[in-house]
């Protein structure tokens, strides 16, 4: 009740203080573009309404004045400034010109978030969570017990911890069968199946992948990177068949699997081949870390995002805030996804054109959506098995860590009509 009552003052004195507004930019002259969507977070949670002003200064938002705001940039070490009401009015303005590819969003409410991850450690960082941190958003870990629990409708936006849907442990037997970490997880994820009524992690998986299915389909946001999306959209694929070595679940697959994928169960991809070798990482042909070009390296690896109308896209352009439309290359378990599987239903907001590979896709499904980012971490170009966490304090500016922060508050805005 007393937070409750703190939220009411403090919403009561903004709608009563009409004098200023705080513009935090987003464009270059941002001090930390990262825990400037902390801010924007902050502000929500407090039931006050916030601008995004798309397109605007690199995706600026702008906040009606009030004092612990602007205490809060400056704690947090976020740029921003004042502008007089008519200063703001001015701006409204110039955004809403219908020549110009700008426009105003309002975010009203703070998503509630969760995160699928397994509880036990695994000698891996995942790009969400750091980000989130940082930036000082909250949010839940959830795995596969809240998930079969039905808990799922209690959040808003979920994001697919670094994960293999299939039951495979992602294909990491061949290099880590002998050590503590791989044993360990293998043997907890098959203790969780028995508890949950299942003969095997890939049964598991599945049922997790449909529940999601579910959640997406009801009105939830999707958001998932690295092997999480091919692994996803595989199992859906291949419901009802095993494609699982006798490494991984006691028995041998079926040599036909590939014959009985249904690609009309997937989200964003058709028409791919399992990758059956348990020699190999790759669980699909959907990924290019194998088979792209080997000229591509860290210094000429890069991805463009598309340019959409604010006025008329509002999601992909939200969705593609950033200071830079060119972004730097990430490998990961996957690293980009190759253009000839993405479903034509599904829209490729960035890409590396010249090697063929979608980094970056959004699409509907039901009544939610979901998107999928291509790669590990945003500043580690080849994140292994081991590697220290990425310490964002040195990114603050990171435009690839932007395009996972868009994603979290784009359930935030006011749904508008569409446009005919």
């Amino acid at each position: 009740m007393k937070r409750l009552f703190l939220i009411f003052i403090f919403s009561l004195t903004i709608l009563s203080s009409h004098a200023a507004y705080v513009l935090i930019q987003m464009d270059e002259t941002q001090k930390n573009h990262l825990k400037a969507y902390g801010i924007a977070y902050w502000v929500l949670e407090r039931d006050v309404e916030v601008s995004w002003l798309l397109n605007y200064r690199g995706g600026s938002f702008m906040i009606q004045f009030h004092k612990d705001i602007e205490n809060e940039c400056i704690i947090r070490g976020v740029s921003y400034e004042i502008l007089a009401d008519v200063q703001a009015a001015a701006v409204i303005q110039e955004i809403s010109n219908p020549e110009v590819n700008q426009d105003e969003v309002k975010l009203q409410k703070a998503p509630k978030i969760a995160v699928y991850s397994p509880k036990n450690k695994l000698p891996w960082d995942d790009a969400v969570t750091l980000a989130l941190t940082y930036a000082e958003i909250p949010y839940d870990v959830v795995y596969d017990q809240e998930l079969m629990q039905g808990l799922l409708p209690m959040y808003d936006w979920l994001h697919l911890h670094h994960e293999d849907f299939t039951g495979q442990y992602g294909k990491f037997w061949m290099s880590f069968k002998n050590t503590a970490w791989y044993q360990e997880d293998v043997r907890i994820s098959e203790e969780n199946a028995r508890l949950l009524g299942f003969d095997k992690v890939s049964d598991l998986k599945l049922a997790v992948a449909k529940k999601i299915r579910d959640f997406v389909t009801g009105g939830g946001y999707l958001f998932s990177m690295c092997s999480a999306p091919d692994s996803f959209d595989l199992s859906l694929a291949a419901e009802g068949h095993d494609i699982c070595d006798v490494m991984f679940d006691g028995d041998p697959p079926d040599p036909n699997a590939n014959e009985k994928l249904n690609f009309e169960n997937c989200f964003a991809f058709s028409n791919f081949s399992i990758v059956s070798n348990p020699y190999q990482y790759e669980v699909s042909t959907i990924d290019v870390t194998e088979t792209r070009p080997k000229t591509i390296n860290e210094k000429n690896d890069f991805f463009t995002l598309f340019d959409y109308s604010a006025k008329w896209d509002p999601v992909p352009t939200m969705l593609c805030q950033n200071h830079m439309q060119v972004i730097k290359g990430f490998m990961g378990q996957t690293t980009a996804f190759n253009k000839k599987y993405v479903k034509s239903n599904v829209l490729v907001m960035g890409e590396f054109k010249s090697a063929d590979e979608a980094r970056y896709v959004h699409g509907e499904y039901g009544n939610g959506t979901f998107t999928f980012l291509g790669g590990h971490d945003p500043e580690d170009y080849r994140h292994l098995v081991g590697d220290p966490t990425t310490d964002l304090n040195l990114f603050p500016n990171s435009p690839g860590y932007r395009l996972i922060l868009n994603n979290v508050l784009f359930p935030a805005a006011k749904k508008k009509k569409q446009k005919t």
